[in-house]
């Protein structure tokens, strides 16, 4: 038998520490080669790590939240044939829940072995006179019972516990007409680690650095909405329907051609801004971890039904995890939407380095003037921001117009010039 160290690789990208996000294995666990051990998250995704070896985990490094360097320890195990392998892949235990103060008071208080009274320094039991009816109905004696109440007090929820252990259910106490609703107490920690620490970070660094400029204009979809429906009638059946992602998508690719200052990084470091000709749009998508942003790559060289693929495939792999790292970085540009949630304005926090996101809200119908009469359209609010550093006002005012007329005409943003 022998120990084998296993340090936390190269993760990739320069990275030189990582983020524990959750272990799959602990102390004692038997472990294949190639079992997951443990979740590390990097600024771009959560990577799963898995062991280099069979055996038997003697230690771990660490526990969720903590910073691992490239190289230090992570995990010790003990190999080789004394230790078998043969049982399938350990998962985790679940880690026991603390025991509420009532389990508590009952544990204390076993049958034939009654705890001392808590007292308030005088041998006196303190309880409510409400708790003390309770308790002489049900024939509990309070004075062999431990409160968790401030100083001992034997609080409702004891006395609860105390009657179920006796196979008892509690006696409802009579509700005035004049009582309101029950009060809340506690607090709850969640300690911020992962993906969730990643954007913390990120968004205050964009909101601390980055002067935002926000615009919002409304698009007239009635005809995007109409040309969007008839595609869905025509497409195979089990075709996954067109939503208006892909026709924005499409628009936006032909507008940066004119607007090359919106689809551009700025490098800090050299002070430079590049422009870029390739449009890879980032598409800002929910998850079970927060908000990831994977990428659709040259949205300008893509027919309508590939972007709505590719959205689907990239949103997909965001939200269960199987995203690889090139998938979720190099965005030229983002586009946020908050779906059927949309609201009617939003102020999206730019997805730094780039210098621009569009937010898309919800379309609805809405009453508005058209030709000298109010008629019902369909109507979308497009919620911008840009970084006012290098996009003027009147720039990105001019891009989002552009936009709007091609989005409120559909049928040119498939015409040739």
């Amino acid at each position: 038998m022998s120990r084998y160290v296993f340090k936390l690789p190269d993760l990739g990208e320069g990275t030189v520490s990582s983020e524990i996000v959750s272990w799959r294995v602990k102390a004692g666990d038997l472990v294949g080669e190639d079992q997951p051990l443990v979740e590390m998250s990097t600024d771009k995704a959560v990577i799963e790590v898995p062991s280099p070896v069979s055996g038997r985990v003697v230690s771990i490094a660490g526990v969720p939240g903590d910073q691992i360097a490239v190289g230090a320890d992570l995990v010790v195990f003990e190999t080789g044939e004394d230790v078998a392998v043969e049982a399938p892949p350990a998962a985790v235990a679940p880690t026991p829940a603390p025991t509420p103060p009532a389990a508590a008071a009952v544990a204390r208080v076993a049958p034939g072995r009654p705890a001392a009274a808590v007292a308030a320094g005088n041998g006196r039991v303190m309880a409510s006179p409400a708790t003390r009816r309770r308790a002489r109905e049900a024939g509990i004696a309070l004075a062999g019972m431990a409160g968790s109440g401030p100083g001992g007090r034997i609080e409702r929820r004891d006395l609860d516990a105390a009657l179920a252990a006796q196979g008892s259910a509690p006696a409802q106490e009579p509700v005035s007409a004049a009582a309101g609703p029950a009060r809340r107490t506690g607090t709850e920690e969640v300690k911020v680690i992962g993906v969730r620490r990643v954007i913390a970070n990120r968004m205050s660094e964009a909101k601390r650095n980055i002067p935002h400029f926000a615009y919002v204009e409304e698009v007239d979809v009635t005809e995007l909405e109409s040309l969007r429906a008839h595609l869905n009638s025509r497409a195979p059946k089990g075709t996954p329907p067109l939503t208006y992602l892909p026709f924005i998508v499409a628009a936006l690719a032909r507008v940066l051609e004119d607007f090359p200052q919106c689809n551009a990084h700025y490098d800090a470091e050299r002070n430079v801004i590049i422009r870029h000709r390739a449009v890879h749009v980032g598409v800002a998508t929910q998850t079970p971890d927060g908000l990831k942003v994977p990428v659709l790559r040259h949205a300008e060289g893509r027919r309508l039904r590939d972007i709505a693929d590719e959205v689907r495939r990239i949103s997909d792999a965001a939200r269960n995890n199987t995203a690889r790292r090139d998938e979720l970085t190099g965005s030229t540009i983002t586009i946020t939407s908050l779906g059927r949630l949309g609201g009617i304005v939003s102020t999206p926090v730019i997805n730094a380095p780039e210098v621009a996101i569009i937010g898309i809200n919800k379309a609805i119908d809405r009453p508005v003037v058209l030709h000298g009469a109010v008629v019902v359209r369909r109507m979308m609010n497009l919620s911008s921001s840009f970084d006012h550093r290098f996009v003027d006002g009147f720039d990105g005012a001019a891009m989002i117009q552009a936009l709007k007329d091609l989005l409120e005409h559909p049928a040119t943003i498939f015409m040739a010039e």
